[in-house]
């Protein structure tokens, strides 16, 4: 059933693109509360650009003011291909700026001024929380077609990734879920730890978006698609849907809402972490 949905597709293909930035004339739990107070604001500036400062950070302007936080710190972001990306983000916006469609630029306040005042280690506890009540690791005992459905579309994705980072999850039909073994919990551990502090802002508000561990690291392994992905973690949602159908748009704007996350989400984590420059002429006067 699910299987016409979801279909292979280039990884990321659909999530931004970074190729330029022109002038105007031309939401996991709490980074996507994390925005700037308001929802809307009318825009206020014309060119955005990008510069690079002290240190070899990239700094955001809104007509050569530099942009800062909702804390009032410097907006500075890594590298350039995310300055480039966030600088996308507030270029798209029309006369209204959306504060809550602006996903990468929410992630990088949170980044930036810590609001939980977590460290590394509070972060991967929190993400891996998710792992023993992983969407992929709840199964049901009935309807027989829900049953089949989830064998089908699940089990694939638990066999890779236990294959993948050779761990043992498993799953389970019980209220309390399966029992995950402490070697699984610390390999994840590890794996975790090698992600810098702006990557695992934007893998645990993935995790928090898909409710999965499991399909997280699937799509930034590039094993799954950011439409895969959300299908999977909606899959009992898309088996209802197929049998009684679906209040009109509401769908939709559900599945649209929930991608655009997991996307900006997942652009985050690989543009976090990269180390190359953007050769190009962009934000050049």
């Amino acid at each position: 059933m699910l299987r016409s949905l979801v279909r292979l597709q280039s990884p990321f293909r659909n999530i931004l693109s970074l190729s330029k930035v022109c002038p105007r004339s031309q939401n996991f739990g709490f980074a996507s509360k994390y925005s700037t107070a308001a929802a809307e604001r009318k825009r206020f500036y014309q060119d955005v650009s990008i510069s690079q400062g002290e240190g070899g950070l990239y700094e955001i302007n809104l007509d050569r003011r530099k942009l800062k936080t909702p804390g009032g710190k410097l907006f500075t972001v890594p590298n350039e291909a995310l300055a480039i990306a966030v600088a996308t983000e507030w270029d798209a916006q029309r006369d209204t700026l959306k504060f809550y469609t602006m996903h990468l630029t929410t992630l990088c306040n949170t980044a930036l001024d810590n609001p939980t005042q977590r460290n590394k280690d509070q972060m991967i506890s929190a993400a891996l929380k998710f792992l023993e009540t992983d969407t992929v690791c709840y199964r049901v005992d009935e309807p027989y077609g829900l049953v089949e459905l989830q064998k089908n579309e699940w089990d694939p994705v638990l066999q890779w990734i236990e294959n993948r980072y050779n761990v043992t999850i498993g799953s389970s039909s019980s209220i309390l879920g399966p029992e995950i073994p402490e070697a699984t919990k610390d390999t994840f551990r590890q794996h975790l730890n090698s992600y810098n502090f702006w990557s695992l802002t934007g893998l645990e508000y993935v995790i928090t978006q898909l409710k999965s561990v499991v399909l997280s690291m699937g799509m930034i392994d590039r094993h799954l698609s950011v439409e895969q992905a959300v299908l999977l973690s909606r899959l009992e949602e898309e088996y209802q849907i197929q049998r009684w159908g679906n209040v009109e748009w509401a769908h939709d704007y559900d599945m649209y809402e929930l991608r655009a996350r997991t996307a900006a989400g997942t652009l985050f984590v690989h543009l976090s972490s990269e180390s190359s420059s953007v050769k190009s002429k962009l934000m050049q006067d």
